[in-house]
């Protein structure tokens, strides 16, 4: 079975990297995921049916929080410059354009 997660031959890459890219394709399809929740809960009109997918949105919004981690600090620099934009105030986008130039 293949998966998309490699670009490049798998068994020339160490396996840091093999595990490096499952948890980035883990990260998106938590992304996904919650994406796909947000949709059906805007349009679902049973109160339990929505309930219960927003308990398992909650799920996926925590496991996508754990691989951005796991990621983060694998990549200090990722880290350094997440750290300037995320849970901040004030424009978003001068936030992440000071960060990048500070890297």
């Amino acid at each position: 079975m293949g998966f998309d997660q490699y670009h490049e031959p798998p068994e020339e890459l160490s396996q840091e990297m093999r595990t490096f890219a499952r948890m980035i394709t883990s990260l998106i399809e938590e992304a996904e995921a919650i994406g796909w929740y947000e949709q059906r809960i805007s349009l679902e009109k049973d109160s339990e049916a929505v309930a219960i997918m927003q308990n398992a949105q909650k799920e996926e919004f925590k496991h996508f929080g754990m691989d951005l981690e796991f990621l983060l600090r694998r990549r200090p620099v990722w880290r350094n410059e997440l750290q300037q934009i995320l849970f901040t105030t004030g424009n978003i986008v001068e936030a992440g354009e000071k960060a990048e130039g500070s890297v």
